[in-house]
């Protein structure tokens, strides 16, 4: 019996982060929590995830350091990197069951990182085989009137239609500036539950490190598709907090 989640990180709005929330929630779960997890990389054309997998894989071919770095990491988790699948919105399903029927190691979550806008051909078609979807927003007004948009969309058309097979749809506050006071984020939350929507708990700050990525300057390495976060620079990011109430939602096997 096949027991994966599907779970997306979904957005109407680009610029906020989804794809990096995407591979460093994957790489907490895999790497430090032990669940076997896949990325299904939908946002075509620029396909981060993949790009970034792309890169630190020719990085670790091309060093020696990073090279004895990676045998090292997989020796000590006894399993390998997890996949990340570039496809599209259109395909994605298709290309993630191809996946899980390819793969050794069947995942217990499966990521897809989907297009910034509803309108791309095939999103909400995928979007209604995900088990769970958490949609990022920042507080400023437009993004979220357009996340509850897309929410309360998706919810009343959707899934209390039984058109969807979702269990479970949260919003989430990323780019979070220390100077904004908590009020401000208070309010909004009054506003989303009384539509009945959820949102989780942790909130992720506006930081430099999230964009930390392997290279050859730097030995100390957050966004990974392949690594673990750095212990030091995990402090303060949200990130563990973050996936584990993710996973506390899910409740992957």
């Amino acid at each position: 019996m096949s027991n994966e989640i599907f779970v997306a990180f979904a957005t109407q709005k680009g610029g906020i982060g989804k794809s990096t929330v995407t591979a460093l929630a994957a790489s907490y779960l895999h790497n430090m929590q032990g669940h076997n997890v896949a990325v299904i990389d939908c946002d075509a054309p620029q396909h981060s995830i993949h790009e970034l997998r792309e890169r630190e894989t020719k990085l670790i071919d091309e060093s020696l350091y990073f090279k004895a770095l990676a045998c090292d990491h997989f020796r000590k988790i006894k399993k390998n990197a997890y996949p990340v699948i570039a496809s599209d919105a259109l395909n994605a399903l298709d290309d993630a069951e191809r996946m899980l029927a390819e793969e050794e190691v069947k995942p217990d979550i499966v990521f897809f990182d989907m297009p910034g806008t509803l309108k791309s051909n095939g999103v909400v078609k995928t979007l209604s085989q995900m088990d769970y979807i958490f949609a990022p927003m920042s507080a400023d007004r437009f993004v979220v009137e357009s996340t509850l948009q897309f929410a309360v969309m998706f919810r009343d058309n959707l899934m209390t239609t039984g058109q969807a097979k979702t269990k479970g749809l949260y919003l989430f506050w990323t780019m979070v500036d220390g100077r904004e006071k908590n009020g401000l984020y208070d309010l909004y939350e009054d506003v989303i539950a009384e539509m009945g929507l959820s949102v989780l708990s942790t909130r992720l700050p506006d930081s430099k490190k999230f964009r930390r990525d392997l290279s050859e300057e730097r030995k100390s390495v957050f966004r990974s598709t392949i690594f673990p976060m750095d212990a030091s620079l995990m402090k303060g990011s949200g990130i563990r907090e973050f996936s584990e109430e993710i996973a506390g939602i899910i409740k992957p096997q």
